[in-house]
C-alpha cells in the first residue's frame, strides 16, 4: 500500500525505489537523493537488537532512516504519509548527512 504512495515520484517529486541494496541489507524503500531510508516493520521487530545494528550501520553510511510499523500503514496511511512528507520536506532543505566513510 505504501509503495502505490511513493512510486513514481508521487512524494513530493523525489525518486524512490523499493528492496534497494544499502551494504550487506536490503532496504524497504530507499530515496538515494534524499539518502532517505523507510522501512516498514511488523510486531517481530519490536526491540529487535539486530534492526538497532542495522539501523546504525545505515546512519553511519549517511542515510537517515524511517521506520513505521505495518498497522500504521493499514490504520493511518494518510498520517504516515503526512509524516513522511514532513521528514521529505526538512530532509530537502538540509545538507547532506556525513558519511560514517569520512566523506
Amino acid at each position: 500500500m505504501l509503495w502505490r504512495h511513493l512510486s513514481r515520484r508521487q512524494l513530493g517529486g523525489w525518486k524512490f525505489s523499493r528492496q534497494m541494496p544499502v551494504g550487506p541489507f536490503i532496504c524497504d524503500f530507499l530515496c538515494r537523493e534524499l539518502r532517505l531510508i523507510v522501512e516498514v516493520d511488523g510486531g517481530q521487530h519490536n526491540g529487535c537488537a539486530a534492526d538497532l545494528a542495522r539501523t546504525r550501520y545505515l546512519q553511519m553510511q549517511g542515510f537517515r532512516v524511517v521506520r513505521y510499523w505495518n498497522n500504521d500503514i493499514s490504520e493511518n496511511l494518510e498520517g504516515l504519509l503526512e509524516h513522511l512528507r514532513m521528514i521529505v520536506e526538512h530532509a530537502h532543505s538540509q545538507p547532506p548527512p556525513a558519511s560514517g566513510r569520512g566523506h
